[in-house]
């Protein structure tokens, strides 16, 4: 009797101690998405003093997705940053990792900027053009093109140079899916057909592939040091979140795409090309075991409304109908299914 009271005794006080330094939520993912998360860490803390500060990591969409599913990982992340929709492979990879049920929660959307220093060139490019200066095989072939005239006449003879995240970023692999693939249509209209009849991998390396070979340079994950990069090269372009151009409108300006440039309404619409999903993935056993998770997330979508916090640092929100299907499923907590992913 004594030794199973002494049993009962330790388990209280490991749960007292539990209780008292509770574990942090952990954020990993998007640079894009960092700020909005950032935001609203520091507003749940201020809620209440009784929540620990969430602990964020802004690591790139890819870097985040291998974190957030990491098998025996010391400090399991809860939440994933997402700049893109999660594919099926990444998910099964979290599944084949005991991750377990994942719960997917849009938060607005964001555009894609094509960025310059306000000291530069002026661009107005199509993704056409695009496609021709920065495909590593534009039309089949390797790309030699070094000034945005050798892409097309009309534009000035001066280098192509895009500053841009690497190939772990949601915000480059949503710039070749969207604005790439189009450009690549628009070169090479046999590339529909190879899309439909051919093997996927033949689709990317003839449309989506950047080159490496200079004019795309890559910056890193950080889209802050993108935006700082851009100060000290004025002719060249930025690839950014929208958020981040919407911050610094006395140091940069956006170059339009197809004539149209990012904007709240042009993203909002639709009618500027390159405007997506921003997401959170939150892994169902977290709102179990780590305090406050729900009341979190709960707060990320209130703070994303139209006219809220969130949308005053540059994210776009859905519309009322999409926020309240959002809460929902955090209420919920509807699982994520492979079959409704690509």
């Amino acid at each position: 009797m004594l030794w199973r009271t002494s049993v009962l005794s330790l388990a209280m006080l490991a749960l007292a101690a539990c209780s008292e330094n509770p574990e942090p939520i952990r954020v990993t993912g998007s640079s894009t998405v960092y700020p909005f998360t950032k935001s609203v860490a520091a507003a749940f803390v201020q809620k209440d003093a009784k929540h620990v500060a969430p602990a964020i990591e802004s690591t790139g969409t890819g870097n985040g997705v291998h974190a957030f599913c990491k098998k025996d990982a010391e400090a399991p992340r809860d939440i994933l940053d997402s700049s893109r929709r999660m594919t099926r492979a990444e998910f099964n990879e979290c599944k084949a990792n005991g991750v377990g049920d994942i719960i997917e929660v849009r938060i607005g959307l964001d555009g894609i900027a094509l960025a310059e220093s306000t000291d530069g060139p002026k661009l107005s490019l199509t993704s056409k053009d695009l496609y021709l200066a920065l495909a590593a095989n534009p039309r089949g072939k390797p790309n030699t093109a070094k000034n945005w005239s050798d892409v097309n006449p009309s534009l000035p003879a001066i280098p192509i140079q895009v500053l841009g995240p690497p190939r772990s970023s949601g915000t480059r692999d949503m710039f070749a899916s969207l604005i790439m693939r189009s450009g690549c249509i628009a070169a090479m209209p046999e590339a529909e057909e190879l899309l439909k009849n051919s093997d996927p991998a033949q689709f990317e390396a003839a449309c989506l592939r950047i080159r490496a070979d200079g004019p795309y340079v890559e910056v890193g994950e950080n889209h802050a040091e993108i935006v700082a990069a851009l100060e000290k090269s004025p002719k060249a372009l930025g690839l950014i979140g929208y958020s981040y151009l919407e911050q610094n409108p006395t140091k940069l300006r956006a170059a339009p795409i197809d004539g149209i440039a990012p904007t709240a309404e042009t993203i909002a619409t639709g009618k500027y090309a390159a405007c997506r999903p921003l997401y959170l993935y939150v892994k169902k056993s977290s709102l179990k075991f780590t305090p406050g998770l729900k009341d979190f997330l709960r707060l990320y979508i209130e703070m994303a409304a139209a006219g809220g916090p969130l949308v005053k640092i540059g994210l776009i929100a859905m519309s009322e109908s999409s926020r309240k299907s959002s809460a929902e499923t955090i209420e919920n907590e509807y699982p994520l299914s492979a079959l409704d992913l690509s």
